[in-house]
């Protein structure tokens, strides 16, 4: 009873393999420029995560969110906080890649690459703001 019970767990795992395999082996993900935006962008992810490892520890006190050129600081908070900012901005990645792919299997490549490119943007974005508030806070 139990031996076929791991024969069919092994057979799922091949499908799946097989089906991911077959995912990551159509157009849209051999595509040359979907692949260096996607490599530039998970890239500026991956420096704003270690930005905010790196910097931001658990303290007791209030520190700096957001700055402002006029009014000087108008939001402080916890230091978990500062994490919203990377998490909104992988949703967006996500969210956006899903929306490419949709659009680029459709044959519209373009609406797809922009999406690909508004994603890379807001991952620049994120990092500048993440480096701000580690410049601000230490």
């Amino acid at each position: 009873m139990f031996a076929n019970e791991s024969k069919i767990e092994f057979k799922n795992k091949k499908t799946l393999k097989r089906k991911l395999s077959g995912f990551f082996s159509q157009e849209f993900w051999r595509s040359a420029l979907v692949q260096w935006i996607l490599i530039g962008t998970l890239f500026l992810d991956l420096a704003s995560w270690g930005a905010i490892v790196y910097y931001i520890r658990p303290v007791d006190l209030p520190i700096v969110l957001h700055y402002n050129v006029y009014l000087g600081v108008d939001v402080i908070g916890d230091w978990w906080q500062v994490y919203f900012l990377p998490i909104i901005s992988n949703i967006f990645l996500i969210v956006n890649t899903i929306l490419a792919y949709t659009f680029y299997q459709r044959k519209e490549r373009l609406a797809g690459y922009i999406f690909l490119l508004a994603s890379f943007f807001v991952q620049a974005g994120t990092l500048i703001a993440i480096l701000g508030l580690t410049m601000i806070n230490y």
